[in-house]
């Protein structure tokens, strides 16, 4: 895409974001998780929270892709991104291997295609484990992430009742 003096950055950034996600769903995401929500957005991102804080998990940030994309005039499926972590998980992963500081804090990503279904993405454990050279040891600080998303998606009563 060609830049037009006329169009304001972040809307070009957005349209460009945009085609990359159509692409990327075409194409095979290594190194990514993705499994179904039985949930709404929302609710999900809710039920997220709900786990995150009864764990004592801080939660940094809650980026809504989708409410940024109306504000910029474009429409896309609730797309929302939540970057959460816990010092005392991710300060022995940085001091083993400060780069990973790059995939950290955790990330979960809640979307809904075009048709309607929403998953929950996040970076694979072991893919992270592998691009870092974590040692085995420390894989458990980021592998809760796998339990989140299940839990998450799934259909329980109280999604603050999750065991890690």
């Amino acid at each position: 895409m060609y830049y037009n003096a006329s169009q304001p950055k972040l809307v070009v950034m957005l349209i460009e974001l945009l085609q990359l996600s159509c692409h990327m769903n075409t194409q095979k995401d290594e190194g990514i998780v993705t499994i179904p929500s039985t949930h709404s957005v929302d609710q999900t991102v809710d039920r997220l929270e709900t786990i995150l804080q009864s764990k004592g998990v801080k939660l940094f940030a809650l980026v809504d892709h989708s409410g940024e994309a109306a504000k910029g005039g474009l429409k896309m499926p609730p797309t929302k991104l939540l970057i959460f972590g816990n010092p005392k998980a991710g300060t022995p992963l940085m001091l083993a291997t400060p780069s990973i500081a790059l995939d950290l804090p955790l990330k979960i990503l809640v979307a809904q295609d075009s048709q309607g279904k929403v998953w929950i993405s996040y970076n694979n454990p072991e893919y992270l484990k592998e691009r870092y050279g974590l040692p085995q040891d420390l894989l458990p600080n980021i592998a809760v992430v796998e339990k989140l998303a299940a839990q998450a998606g799934e259909q329980f009563d109280n999604p603050g009742q999750v065991q890690f």
